[in-house]
């Protein structure tokens, strides 16, 4: 597993031992990316971005390299937030992210907190984690106006765009189906 794009192309990142993280494969995010950059103006170039269910990191670690200005990492896992450290530590990122153990379906209140233009959700398959987890941002007041957020889930789950949110576009890939939303003002 390496980074795609970016400053940090080619660079290396830790890989779990453990069957309970399922990070975002290479050539998948590097077609998310490729989307977010043609198809939504570059959303990235210093953002304020948000990595729930962020396991290794990859795609907060992505958006950092391609320019994002602060990346959140957000899990509860033990292993996953012990990967998260050694790969902000090994890129050098420890200035530019931050990695909080909670809840993504239950983030409580933002405050003190700054919004997030640009979120990543990356939750367990099939499980309903995505849904709660947009509403908790969604009440929480996580996100900024007009803020752009990609899910990924299992093609075979029909993840159902909660109430707040506007669906942009779905692009699957094998069984693998990555969702695009904003928040609706």
């Amino acid at each position: 597993m390496r980074v795609v794009g970016g400053r940090l192309k080619g660079r290396n990142l830790a890989s779990p031992s453990s069957r309970d993280i399922r990070p975002t494969a290479d050539r998948l995010r590097e077609s998310v990316f490729n989307i977010l950059v043609h198809a939504y103006d570059d959303p990235i170039q210093d953002a304020r971005v948000l990595d729930l269910f962020a396991g290794t990191g990859a795609l907060g670690i992505e958006a950092s390299s391609r320019g994002a200005k602060f990346t959140l990492f957000v899990d509860n896992g033990a292993e996953a937030r012990a990967l998260l450290r050694n790969n902000v530590e090994s890129l050098g990122l420890g200035g530019v992210t931050k990695v909080y153990r909670r809840d993504a379906t239950d983030l409580g209140p933002a405050h003190p907190v700054e919004p997030f233009s640009l979120v990543f959700l990356d939750p367990p398959y099939g499980k309903g984690f995505a849904e709660k987890a947009l509403a908790s941002l969604r009440d929480g007041g996580w996100l900024t106006p007009g803020a752009l957020l990609v899910v990924e889930e299992a093609r075979a789950a029909q993840f159902v765009t909660p109430q707040g949110f506007e669906e942009l576009e779905r692009r699957a890939y094998d069984d693998t189906e990555f969702v695009f939303l904003r928040r609706a003002d």
